[in-house]
């Protein structure tokens, strides 16, 4: 029965247990285990740890806990917590100097790392809110019509101001361009008088100049205006956003309250020169985004370059101040595109004489003034943030803002903000704010990254066997004790055999990265404030592979020197989206089966070459090494006769054909009987898997005539020992030929006569024989 209830209690913690990870790493305390992830929590019963196991088995998400017999009061999980500082209530109407939109308008919140917390924020459109209006008109030439109806145009503009807001103010601005080539003619007359020779009221070139600050006076709008007259310059693009940044930063000459909505007209029938044009008339130094009004002139428009349009839009933003774009058709396209560069913007199409800008202005007014988006300034570093709008016409969630249209005056709007802290940090504030508006809300954020016990103080603990403490369910030993349950004295071990114990193969003691206390090493701290940890020290979080200066490229985890991606990612530093898209073959296999697909490419098995592992150049020849198989499944003889099933499973499937097709590449090996066997394989998807086509005719040799083989033989010797005797009787002939020849040659030069021989000489002594009668 308890059984069944424990697993009843654990279905139902389903959610926040088993369907949540706690990954565990350098777990040696509380604090370390909260550390570790939002879903670990710690279990400090002092019996829960058996015997041979270490304090990191005591973090482990809820569920699991339980599962190990760990009562549900000891366990240790710290919750958020969030604080509301300021409150206070919405306005309705402008009433009082500073009126409230925006609620809370501060809260503190004490997080877990990783876990998410959600707070409402609201917002009501305050009824009658100041509007500020500075209008900021292109006085080059091509305006000259427009001008003249701008200045009989002031009773229209307060009245539709008026239509707004009792608490409206207008102020007045132009520009041209910068009084240098190749923006305009420094001819020293030109410059005095841009315009043609037969416009009599044209006032000299210049920048940009600030007519008349914000004003609640329609008499002194009009004279002011009245008083402007056109002037010139040489190219088509204007110096608008030279005019925009000077308006936006001088708040003090231009006249902007705190409390209103703060709105730029400008109106062109031209584009813009941007950063970087300047250089055409050697302008080098970039725009500082400073004020440079002198004398109602910029004064730094010949020294500083354009601003470009990140610039302008930074401090638009930053000064809670949204642009109308009145320009005309032939330019709408440019400033539609810009638009979508600076928030909270509109465009709108002049009529070419401009009579329509009231209307403009007073449609793309309601157009920003109804279309709410909260956003963040300052978001610190390992910190989410993210908007889910409440309210009729609202936008989809989004980590950047939220954004809720159509928002009628004293119509409330909610939005739901949720906030998540990465890692430990220490207490931060951002603000968050509606684009446009000065209301802000002030989130003070702190994590929670130690562990409240409330453990009674007490140095001679019976579980911590009376020399420590215990802290959440581990002791804390006192001086000159060491161990899990500080049970070892370190006069009471051989110090050799502790330092051995906590040496990895007989290499350094914990790695060079910690101390061996009583036989284990107790890792120590890494810059960061990380520990190293493992049985060895030999781990740490910190010294993962990196992708674009992040670890783990941002997607993932660090964990023991390898990167552990998020859902999602994978690659040696979670670089990569996860798709198989590109390792899809024609026939829809990733890679043929030879490989695996890595960071949508294929990582091909040894020999196969990518991109799809198809082809293998430094395997061996499957016509060599499958001809024993192709022999036993086409012929039935050869070595696998007996066995060819098992022998050659990797040949699925094989068919006997009488030819094969000219295109067909074949294979042609000799068998066990040589014969001649023809065959195509084709590889399946795999590493070792084919099908086979098996010519039916094998090419076998005829069997040799051996009586023909001997009597050749035979005659053949026979024939060569009769022609050897032939040439050795030759050459004897040829020898006694030559020598008999040589004889007879020096015969013939003898000179010998034929009675006297030289070499014969006459005895000197002549005996004479007695009995010689001479007859």
């Amino acid at each position: 029965m308890d059984n069944c209830l424990l697993f009843l209690l654990l279905l139902l913690m389903g959610r926040d247990g088993f369907s949540q990870e706690c990954i565990k790493t350098g777990i040696n305390s509380c604090d370390d285990c909260i550390r570790s992830g939002p879903y670990c929590e710690w279990c400090k019963q002092l019996d829960y740890i058996k015997k041979g196991e270490q304090e990191a088995v005591r973090c482990d998400t809820r569920a699991q806990l339980i599962a190990r017999g760990c009562s549900e009061g000891e366990i240790v999980s710290p919750k958020n917590n969030e604080t509301v500082v300021k409150d206070n209530p919405l306005s309705v109407t402008f009433e009082q100097q500073e009126p409230v939109q925006l609620r809370p308008q501060e809260i503190k919140l004490k997080v877990r790392p990783g876990l998410p917390t959600t707070f409402s924020v609201s917002f009501r459109r305050v009824e009658g809110y100041p509007v500020d209006l500075y209008y900021l008109m292109d006085l080059s030439y091509s305006m000259a019509d427009d001008l003249q109806n701008v200045k009989e145009l002031g009773q229209d503009l307060f009245a539709a101001l008026k239509g707004i807001t009792e608490h409206g103010q207008i102020g007045f601005g132009s520009f041209v361009d910068k009084t240098v080539l190749p923006f305009t003619n420094t001819n020293k007359e030109k410059l005095q008088k841009p315009c043609d020779n037969d416009e009599h009221q044209c006032q000299p070139a210049f920048g940009y100049r600030h007519v008349l600050s914000l004003t609640s006076k329609e008499a002194e709008f009009r004279t002011k205006v009245s008083q402007q007259y056109i002037s010139g310059n040489l190219d088509s693009p204007e110096g608008s956003l030279d005019a925009m940044m000077q308006a936006a930063v001088c708040g003090d000459k231009i006249g902007w309250r705190n409390s209103s909505t703060r709105l730029i007209v400008l109106t062109t029938d031209a584009g813009f020169h941007m950063a970087g044009d300047g250089k055409l008339a050697s302008i080098l130094e970039p725009n500082d985004e400073q004020c440079h009004l002198e004398n109602q002139l910029y004064v730094k428009s010949n020294e500083m370059d354009y601003p470009s349009v990140g610039q302008l839009a930074t401090q638009l933003e930053r000064n809670n101040i949204q642009p109308i774009f009145a320009v005309t058709k032939e330019v709408e396209r440019v400033y539609t595109q810009l638009k979508k560069m600076i928030p909270k913007s509109e465009v709108g199409v002049l009529s070419a004489d401009s009579r329509n800008v009231v209307d403009l202005i007073e449609s793309a007014y309601r157009r920003l003034s109804s279309k709410v988006t909260l956003t963040h300034d300052n978001l610190p570093e390992n910190v989410r943030v993210t908007y889910k709008p409440i309210c009729k016409h609202g936008g989809p969630a989004g980590d950047t803002e939220g954004v809720c249209d159509n928002v009628a005056v004293r119509e409330e709007i909610y939005f739901n903000v949720t906030v998540t802290a990465d890692e430990c940090m220490k207490e931060t504030a951002f603000i968050i704010r509606p684009r446009g508006i000065k209301d802000t809300l002030k989130v003070t954020i702190s994590t929670i990254c130690e562990c409240q016990c409330n453990d009674p103080v007490d140095n001679s603990h019976p579980y911590c066997n009376g020399t420590g403490q215990v802290i959440c369910g581990t002791c804390r030993c006192n001086p000159g004790f060491v161990g899990q349950t500080c049970g070892c004295s370190i006069g009471d071990r051989d110090e050799r055999a502790l330092k051995a114990s906590c040496q990895r193969d007989g290499g350094t003691i914990c790695e060079g990265r910690g101390d061996c206390v009583c036989g284990r090493c107790v890792c120590h701290a890494m810059p960061g404030g990380a520990n190293y940890y493992g049985e060895y020290c030999e781990c740490d979080d910190e010294h993962c592979e990196k992708y674009q200066n992040q670890l783990c490229g941002g997607n993932g985890k660090c964990r023991c020197g390898e990167c552990k991606c998020n859902a999602g990612y994978e690659g040696s530093a979670c670089q990569c989206k996860k798709s198989d898209e590109q390792c899809r073959t024609d026939d829809n296999t990733v890679c043929f089966g030879r490989g695996v697909c890595k960071c949508n490419q294929c990582e091909c098995n040894d020999g196969y070459q990518p991109p799809y592992c198809e082809t293998c150049i430094g395997c061996p020849d499957s016509c060599q090494t499958k001809r024993k198989c192709i022999e036993c499944l086409g012929f039935g003889t050869g070595p696998f006769a007996k066995n060819c099933t098992e022998a050659c499973k990797s040949i699925f499937t094989h068919n006997m054909v009488s030819s094969f097709p000219q295109t067909k590449k074949t294979c042609q090996q000799k068998d066990s009987e040589g014969c001649w066997m023809r065959f195509k394989l084709e590889q399946q998807l795999g590493v070792d898997n084919y099908t086979a086509e098996i010519l039916e005719s094998r090419e076998c040799p005829e069997l040799p005539n051996i009586y023909a083989i001997i009597g050749g033989s035979i005659a053949g010797v026979a024939l060569i020992g009769l022609l050897i005797l032939l040439l050795i009787k030759g050459l004897i002939y040829m020898n006694d030929l030559k020598e008999f020849r040589k004889f007879e040659s020096e015969k013939k030069k003898s000179k010998w006569a034929e009675a006297d021989n030289p070499l014969f000489e006459k005895a000197t002594t002549t005996v004479t024989n007695p009995t010689f009668t001479g007859e």
